[in-house]
């Protein structure tokens, strides 16, 4: 079983398959690699796909200690895995929580990433902060019953009904996954890398600084998570922005085909070196006149 050691000495589980250059599949909280299996299928063909279960989803490591668990070490862990490969830079693609690490290792390894695909990230960012945390500390408690009991209620939120009624036979796979994982992983991660994550908000001083090419993707139905897109789109000059019709949270489950071509899109851009910057001529402050016609009016 191929593992990555973190700089800790947790082993996190890794798969790969295909050739060429590589991307890095982050998965979000309530699945693992196994939910990115669409993906790999795609992009197999084309690129060298890794995707790995993060520390708390067995067959990675499970620490006891919450402390060993942060938004920081979510992102090293994406560089450990790079680190055992041998590769100086990899595209970086996350969901949820893995958009959040992916998020941050572009921050905090700018060098090593060629792109980041940032989808369904920000949750608990806006003016529902306390309402997030209320509702992460009553889900840690809920862990003490088992992760099929947290599941049968997780698995049928607002954001993931959406799943439910175009693939009930995916949405099952997605909820039996989930069902299968480690409870103490899960609510370890909750309480470290979850509750304690800082809102895209508080980052903007950060993003804007970021200048690895971007593509920031969410569910027009994924409320907690649009107003953190367009915030990111507007702060990171590198950034493009896709927001999925009738779409919740899980969007790469949801819309695989929709998901694979955007996203191949963007990396095919990437790689052409033809994903720029931000043209500043279309921020003048004004919705129809360019800038040397915006002074004196």
């Amino acid at each position: 079983m191929p593992t990555a050691a973190a700089a800790d000495g947790v082993k996190l589980y890794y798969e790969e398959i295909g050739r060429g250059t590589p991307i890095v599949f982050v998965h979000e909280f309530a699945d693992d690699c196994r939910g990115w299996a669409p993906q790999v299928k795609f992009f197999a063909r084309r690129y060298r796909t890794l995707a790995f279960n993060a520390r708390g989803y067995p067959p990675s490591d499970v620490p006891e200690d919450a402390a060993r668990y942060s938004q920081v070490q979510a992102a090293d862990d994406i560089k450990a895995v790079l680190d055992h490969l041998g590769l100086a830079k990899a595209h970086v693609a996350g969901l949820s929580m893995g958009g959040y690490a992916t998020l941050h290792f572009g921050l905090m390894y700018p060098e090593r990433a060629l792109s980041l695909t940032i989808a369904g990230a920000g949750y608990g960012s806006g003016t529902e902060r306390t309402t997030f945390h209320k509702d992460t500390d009553y889900l840690v408690r809920q862990f003490d019953a088992g992760m099929a009991a947290v599941a049968e209620f997780y698995a049928r939120g607002p954001t993931r009904v959406q799943f439910m009624a175009k693939d009930p036979v995916g949405w099952r796979e997605f909820y039996d996954r989930f069902a299968g994982g480690s409870a103490l992983g899960h609510a370890n991660t909750l309480r470290g890398v979850q509750r304690q994550r800082p809102s895209i908000f508080e980052l903007e001083a950060r993003l804007g600084r970021l200048e690895v090419p971007t593509l920031i993707m969410t569910g027009d139905e994924d409320e907690p998570c649009l107003e953190p897109a367009i915030f990111m789109k507007r702060t990171i000059a590198t950034s493009g922005l896709i927001i999925l019709p009738k779409s919740g949270h899980a969007i790469n489950l949801e819309e695989p085909d929709l998901f694979n071509r955007a996203v191949l899109d963007f990396l095919t851009a990437v790689d052409a070196g033809r994903w720029p910057r931000r043209d500043p001529a279309s921020q003048t402050g004004s919705a129809t006149l360019p800038a040397d016609r915006t002074t004196g009016r």
